[in-house]
């Protein structure tokens, strides 16, 4: 249902306008096939693992009498998610190849991974101090549009992309399941209303990370014009 519409769109292009050769269009086509069956072996595996065991681990760690323990496990839980997150790695070597090297696709991969990290673990935080999110996310995005004006065009562009990017199916599926299960862990916390939220921070992150990246990258080039 998702991919057909996808695949009639370039069929009725390849007739009307693109008129691809022969070998590249069934490259493509196998690619789709082979997109086909990875995302439903994905999204059955998020439904028999993800969702069940981010769910039970959030829970158990809730039930903890030292449950901060949360804390730490969300910024590990956010590195590793985004570092295996495909769409992070496209956005990476897609900025390193536009920029020409000059934005190193390691350091973007590992400045969206702290960014995630730090924001999953704030959220766990949230969760379990009962912080309201709007104290999170309204000084957060104001921050933002503060660094928007100092920092380079070209890394604004690439920092509100990078939100979007960073929260994917490998971060979404298991932080949002393990947030839910702290909540309904935690006394006092209602699921709903608590355990939700998470992606709007971990949207946030990245664009602050790469913001900051951008600063910095900014003040080593005026270090290099003044020399």
């Amino acid at each position: 249902m998702s991919l057909l519409p996808l695949l009639i769109i370039f069929l009725l292009f390849q007739f009307l306008l693109l008129k691809l050769p022969q070998e590249e269009v069934k490259r493509i086509l196998i690619g789709i096939c082979f997109s086909f069956i990875g995302l439903s072996l994905f999204l059955q595996g998020v439904h028999a693992g993800f969702l069940p065991t981010g769910t039970l681990l959030g829970e158990q760690l809730a039930r903890l009498r030292f449950n901060w323990v949360a804390i730490p496990i969300g910024l590990l839980v956010g590195l590793v998610t985004v570092l295996a997150e495909p769409a992070v790695r496209i956005l990476t070597h897609e900025v390193e190849k536009v920029s020409g090297g000059h934005i190193n696709q390691q350091i973007m991969l590992y400045t969206l991974s702290a960014g995630v990290a730090i924001s999953i673990g704030m959220a766990m935080a949230r969760i379990i101090y009962g912080i309201p999110l709007l104290y999170l996310l309204a000084p957060g995005y104001l921050l933002a549009l503060l660094m928007v004006k100092y920092s380079p065009p070209t890394f604004v562009s690439v920092a509100f992309d990078s939100g979007a990017v960073a929260t994917g199916p490998m971060a979404a599926t298991f932080t949002m399941a393990l947030a839910v299960g702290v909540a309904s862990g935690t006394a006092g916390r209602d699921p709903l209303m608590d355990g939700f939220g998470l992606i709007a921070m971990a949207t946030l992150a990245p664009i602050l990370s790469v913001l900051l990246l951008g600063l910095i990258y900014r003040g080593r080039r005026l270090d290099d014009e003044d020399r």
